[in-house]
């Protein structure tokens, strides 16, 4: 006989999100050694209510990076629905990374503490994978994508962001970069305007 998990009330659900949300913060103020106790007191939940939740700061961590993750995968195929819907697949894209720079930023200080903490996600991030390929394939039928773009590029962008400076060091940092995306930007040779 199998035990079903009850599904949790609705002050857990709105706890839980405080608790992940103080964390976040927590750990970007004081850096990865912060004190349960001290994530407590910024959730204004009971240090009891928090272990509950997560027995452990790995835990907590690893949670924190599962909504992340989540978050993004959930980016991913809104994007995706967009484009089928008929918008701009290169508008969309570009949206979509300033959406996940934005996100991957508030989580910077916890995917930073996360070796150190021994925390891993552990979620399948395929969903995000497929949803970002066929974005990607709408763009390059559409010509305006560069057609040699794939999903490791978009994770390589998405890791060589800033995260760890001011949004408006984030948002030069797209205004230089994202343009690259394009088609047009494809057929620019750098070794020949090097030679120039």
């Amino acid at each position: 006989m199998t035990t079903q998990q009850r599904p949790m009330r609705a002050d857990a659900i709105r706890n839980r999100a405080k608790i992940l949300d103080a964390a976040r913060a927590e750990i970007a103020a004081q850096g990865p050694d912060v004190g349960m106790e001290a994530i407590a007191i910024a959730a204004g939940v009971a240090v009891g209510t928090l272990y509950r939740h997560f027995p452990t700061k790995t835990d907590l961590v690893g949670a924190v990076l599962a909504e992340y993750i989540e978050q993004i995968t959930t980016e991913a195929e809104a994007a995706l629905e967009r484009v089928r819907e008929g918008a701009s697949p290169l508008t969309v894209i570009i949206a979509f990374l300033h959406e996940v720079i934005r996100v991957s930023a508030i989580n910077e200080a916890a995917k930073s503490a996360a070796p150190a903490l021994g925390a891993s996600a552990n979620v399948d991030e395929t969903r995000a994978a497929t949803a970002l390929s066929e974005l990607i394939n709408q763009g390059i039928a559409s010509r305006q994508i560069r057609p040699d773009l794939t999903v490791a590029d978009i994770y390589v962008l998405i890791s060589s962001a800033p995260l760890d400076q001011p949004e408006s060091v984030r948002e030069r940092w797209a205004g230089l970069v994202l343009p690259c995306l394009t088609a047009d930007a494809a057929h620019i040779n750098l070794d020949e305007v090097a030679r120039r």
